[in-house]
Formats: C-alpha cells, sequence, structure tokens
C-alpha cells in the first residue's frame, strides 16, 4: 500500500493547460535538462534533481530565461541514499508551499548511472539498482500525497530497451555475485516496467494518477561516460553517435506528461509518444507483486 489511502512536433491544441508542476530527477544533463527546457517553454513549473551543486547551478542559469512566467529551480540530492531522498521529499513539500502550489502534476524518475565495476552505497545497496530503480520507487511513494489533488497527474520512468533482453535475477537481485555493468543495466531497466505495472494497479482508485514507463531510444548522452572505466568511455563515445538528440527523447516524456488523451490509455510502456509492448516478463503480475515486496521492504515502506 502506499503512504495514504510520428507525433513531433506536439500540436499544442492536443496539450493541457499550462501552470503544471512537474519532477525531473537527473536534470542537470541529457534527457532531463533538454525535457526541463521543454516543459518551461509549455509552461509547466519545473523542480529539477542533481547530485552536484555546480552542475545544478549551471542548469538553473542555463534555463532561467527561458519562460519568466514560470517557476524553476534545482534541488540537491545524492538519490542513492534513501536518507537523502526523504530529505528532498521534506525540501520539495518546502518549495511547494513556498510558491503557494497546492499539489504536484508530475514526477518524472530519469536519474541513471551505469559504473563499470560494482560500487556499493553507504547504505549497502549496489549503486545502479539503488539510483536506477530503488530510487524512483521510494521518491514515487513519497510524493504520491502531492498528486492526489492533480486533476491529472503523471509519474513516468525513463526505461530503456535493454528490458527486453534480460529476465529478474530474484535470488541475487542486486547482481553480487555475478555483476556486469549492462547486465546490471537492463536489470533495473526492466524492474523499472515492473514497477509500473504494479503501480497502476495501485492506482486503481485514483484514475486521476497514471503512471508510464518510457523508452527514449538510443540517446546521444553522457550516461556512458558515468562508468568508472576509460575502455567503457571508449566505448560509448563511439556508440552514442548514433542515438538521437536529447530534445527528441524528451520530446516522447512531455508527450507522456502533457497530452490529455494519453490518461484514458491503458498502455504503461511508450516511445516517441506511440505505446509499445513491453517484454512479457514485465507484464507478469506474480513477478510485480513480489518485486513490490521486496522494494518495499528495502526502503521500509508501510
Amino acid at each position: 500500500m502506499f503512504f495514504y489511502k510520428e507525433i513531433f512536433p506536439y500540436h499544442l491544441s492536443t496539450m493541457s493547460p499550462s501552470s503544471k508542476t512537474i519532477i525531473i530527477t537527473g536534470a542537470t544533463s541529457g534527457i532531463g535538462l533538454a525535457l526541463a527546457r521543454q516543459l518551461l517553454t509549455q509552461g509547466c513549473n519545473v523542480i529539477g534533481i542533481g547530485r552536484s551543486t555546480e552542475r545544478c547551478q549551471q542548469a538553473q542559469r542555463a534555463l532561467s530565461n527561458v519562460n519568466p512566467h514560470t517557476h524553476l529551480t534545482y534541488l540537491l540530492a545524492d538519490l542513492s541514499l534513501q536518507v537523502q531522498i526523504h530529505k528532498l521529499a521534506g525540501q520539495i513539500k518546502q518549495q511547494l508551499a513556498s510558491w503557494q502550489i497546492a499539489y504536484l502534476d508530475g514526477l518524472v524518475n530519469n536519474a541513471a548511472t551505469l559504473p563499470f565495476h560494482q560500487t556499493i552505497t553507504m547504505e549497502g545497496y549496489d549503486t545502479q539498482w539503488a539510483v536506477n530503480y530503488l530510487s524512483g520507487f521510494l521518491l514515487t511513494n513519497l510524493l504520491l500525497p502531492y498528486m492526489d489533488c492533480a486533476p491529472a497527474a503523471r509519474i513516468v520512468s525513463v526505461s530503456s530497451a535493454s528490458h527486453y533482453h534480460t529476465r529478474m535475477h530474484w535470488h541475487d537481485l542486486q547482481l553480487f555475485h555475478s555483476y556486469n555493468p549492462l547486465r546490471a543495466y537492463k536489470h533495473t531497466k526492466l524492474a523499472q516496467v515492473l514497477f509500473i505495472h504494479e503501480l497502476n494497479r495501485h492506482l486503481q482508485d485514483f484514475p486521476n494518477i497514471k503512471a508510464f514507463a518510457a523508452d527514449p531510444g538510443l540517446v546521444n548522452t553522457d550516461i556512458g561516460l558515468k562508468g568508472n572505466s576509460s575502455f567503457m568511455d571508449w566505448i560509448w563515445k563511439l556508440r552514442r553517435k548514433g542515438g538521437v538528440s536529447p530534445d527528441r527523447a524528451a520530446e516522447g516524456i512531455a508527450f507522456l506528461l502533457l497530452d490529455m488523451g494519453v490518461r484514458d490509455s491503458h498502455q504503461i510502456y511508450w516511445r516517441d509518444a506511440h505505446p509499445q509492448t513491453p517484454n512479457p516478463r514485465a507484464l507478469n503480475l506474480k513477478d510485480c507483486q513480489r518485486l513490490w515486496q521486496i522494494s518495499s521492504r528495502m526502503v521500509n515502506l508501510t
């Protein structure tokens, strides 16, 4: 349970009204930064989340003149640590109050990392599992009470087509005994889609909140340069050249957040504003429930 009970460019006539307030994790570069710019242009208020003070300040300056009629701020948090996610939720509450805004209209779980060598957080979790998946699970549950009063709230987790090529490793969820950076990445992306499927089932009594998994495709970003490996940096610099721009990838996410018609869709997995069939393993109800229960214990969710 929770803490409480080709379409480009978009036609503005199909988009929902402005003045929405949306949170984006991993918003200092790549898809997150591009999405923040697009949402501001559409008239949305944006709370960006980053883990570097310097990069948060740079992003704030870069976006400060996009739309003077909207609110914009960046908050600092290391999403690999649950203690900081709880603190972040409190800061978001305070920010909404200072803006005199009563509710949240959207949350985008976009933050991701891809360390080549396995790293363990100070709380004892695999860093990919903690950032790419578990942070979104916890932050979503902490913020659901602020979305309950929104007329059409959206939750979007940024997944990947790599989720098609894996399965859940139930006996080694964090791959402590079989870590491989790409295997771990695919694993977390499948977990995201399982989470979104189960989240929508929990939200059946709250039709004003819908959750989606967004597949941005191969994107020319810096994610592969965060992998504590010069060899991995070299590989990613070659591979990302074939990817779309962060702006193009962000458009599909903006569609899920703002389009008025998508609220009536029962599709959970989308790419380029079109529904796709996810990995069948992501639709297994027993596995969805199992992952939710395990994740709840990991974050002490009651």
